[in-house]
């Protein structure tokens, strides 16, 4: 007689169940990304300047759109990989300001071929709010300040969209989990 062990079975279905669920829910995010780059892509196009966002709700009303800032004070600078508008890579130049009017942010002021961190000191900057991480913006500076190269325009196509991928991924992980304990089964059963 083939018994099927309780326990042991509840625990496959349900995380069989959890990885099922999990693809789907990948997904259901994979039409919110989209969704949310095609409003992007349309923020693109429009003309006209929009304050620069100081909270986390003016973020994705300002994202891809000309803005500007007064950088009062340069409290950081870095440098890391960046490309031009014609693909072309180089080194961004990126520092961190106080902002005229508070707050703080970065800004992108354009590609060199130096890994030295210019000595620009701050000043009006004109450019397009960009994602820079979870919750935070910065400005790319259009056209470049201190005698550096254009970086290219932030364009939301580039944001990434992997969640089809991760639910064939949790697919897959369903499946293998379900066929192994199958083998599992049959071994003991055979055994």
């Amino acid at each position: 007689m083939r018994r099927v062990p309780v326990l042991p079975t509840i625990v496959v279905a349900a995380a069989v169940a959890v990885m099922i669920a999990l693809g789907f829910w990948q997904l259901a995010r994979m039409g919110e990304k989209e969704a949310m780059i095609a409003r992007y892509s349309q923020a693109v196009d429009r003309s006209g300047e929009v304050p620069f966002p100081r909270s986390a709700g003016e973020i994705p009303g300002a994202l891809y759109r000309l803005s500007r800032v007064t950088c009062d004070r340069v409290v950081a600078r870095r440098t890391t990989a960046g490309v031009g508008p014609n693909g072309e890579g180089g080194l961004a130049q990126i520092v961190t300001c106080d902002l005229a009017g508070g707050g703080r942010s970065q800004i992108a002021l354009g590609l060199s071929r130096s890994p030295e961190p210019i000595a620009w000191r701050g000043g009006e900057v004109t450019g397009y709010v960009s994602a820079a991480g979870a919750g935070a913006v910065r400005l790319v500076a259009a056209p470049p300040v201190a005698g550096l190269d254009p970086m290219a325009r932030p364009d939301p196509r580039d944001l990434p969209n992997n969640h089809l991928a991760y639910a064939v991924q949790w697919f897959a992980f369903a499946l293998t989990a379900a066929v192994i304990y199958w083998l599992a089964l049959r071994r003991r059963w055979e055994g």
